[in-house]
């Protein structure tokens, strides 16, 4: 999980087709490129040029990718300067994009896999759900936001276990992926809690046989990823994390992003842009 992809990356000037704003300073972003498109992996990131008055790039993570249009689709939150610059371009302008970079979530034989997304660490969690719709996995996704979701959250018709919990993302229903949402805001339709409190509902829902089919992928804040790692553990279930943290070159070279990890040969620090994001989380938590 910790192949070093830095061949792989490229500098592409993408223009932009659309791009969304949301409630609560949410974006997406929709770019052109037929590489980025046909090369990218539930995942990975790219590092993005936001204005030219801004020497540093931003990393997003990559939420969806369009092969036949030959675009890709970028989720994104005004945090900072860099992504309210961000947030002023317009249609038809052209930024600058490296990647895409980063080694990505590795789809195993668990056939039934829980994609727990919470925040901008939603993107990957689409981007896994993209990836294996109409496939013999059956995944149950679970997003998690303390801010207006950046879509309109609709009842499902999809008939998955869970109390509490009724409405999902439209463009995973349309995929046909079951999908529930949690937050502390009291949405319509909502479950009221924590991403890890809706993931132990539903894996209680399981016989023993399901179970054995479960591997938990992650994405989000530090402390929602230590609650899943230790929710993995409470199972006893395969869990791989994507990380979030601030980078600079994003390409390997700078080592500003290194974590901690337990290797077969001891302790060793790893950097999350091309070491990761994803790692097993057994050996970051």
């Amino acid at each position: 999980m910790m192949n070093n992809n830095r061949d792989t990356i490229q500098v592409t000037d993408c223009q932009i087709l659309a791009h969304y704003k949301f409630e609560g300073d949410q974006y997406i972003l929709t770019l052109a490129s037929d590489e980025i498109a046909e090369r990218t992996k539930p995942g990975q990131f790219v590092h993005i040029s936001v204005s030219t008055s801004l020497s540093m790039r931003r990393p997003i993570s990559i939420m969806s990718v369009d092969v036949e249009n030959g675009s890709f689709d970028l989720l994104y939150k005004v945090v900072g300067e860099g992504t309210r610059q961000l947030a002023e371009r317009k249609i038809g302008d052209v930024l600058s994009i490296i990647g895409p970079i980063g080694n990505g979530f590795k789809m195993t034989d668990k056939k039934l896999p829980l994609l727990i997304g919470g925040g901008v660490g939603m993107p990957p969690m689409i981007a896994i759900a993209q990836h294996i719709q109409n496939s013999n996995y059956d995944p149950f996704v679970i997003l998690g936001s303390e801010v207006p979701f950046p879509f309109i959250p609709e009842l499902s018709k999809m008939g998955k276990p869970c109390p509490r919990a009724s409405h999902t993302m439209p463009l995973l229903e349309e995929w046909g992926v079951a999908c529930r949402l949690a937050s502390l805001q009291n949405y319509e339709g909502v479950f009221k809690g924590f991403v890890t409190d809706l993931a132990r509902v539903y894996l209680d829902t399981l016989s023993t046989e399901e179970l054995a089919q479960v591997e938990i992928y992650s994405c989000g804040p530090h402390p929602m990823l230590e609650a899943v790692a230790k929710l993995a553990e409470e199972y006893d279930l395969p869990c791989q994390v994507s990380l979030e943290e601030y980078m600079a070159c994003a390409v390997g070279g700078c080592a500003g992003c290194v974590v901690q990890v337990q290797t077969e040969q001891g302790l060793a620090m790893k950097r999350v842009c091309v070491d990761g994001p994803v790692f097993d989380a057994r050996t970051v938590f």
